[in-house]
């Protein structure tokens, strides 16, 4: 978990200039995310954990927090594991 959570921060990061993105903070109300970003972001996330994200995935709530993502990739590995 920490390490999923640390390479979502480091992607993360590289759009919020200094601002240092806490764990629990809402990335949507920063106004940093757009539609084109929130792609970016699903892509990131389909490519760096090997996941699938689908259209049922594709709610605010998993992508709002640092925390939020790495449960959705949690779930979605844990899901690869099972098959």
């Amino acid at each position: 978990m920490k390490e999923i959570k640390a390479r979502i921060k480091t992607f993360l990061s590289r759009f919020f200039g200094d601002h240092d993105l806490q764990s629990d903070e809402d990335i949507f109300s920063l106004g940093f995310v757009n539609s084109m970003f929130a792609m970016q972001l699903v892509l990131f996330l389909e490519q760096e954990f090997q996941i699938t994200v689908e259209n049922e995935d594709l709610e605010f709530d998993n992508f709002r927090t640092i925390n939020a993502l790495t449960n959705l990739v949690e779930r979605k590995t844990v899901l690869l594991a099972c098959d």
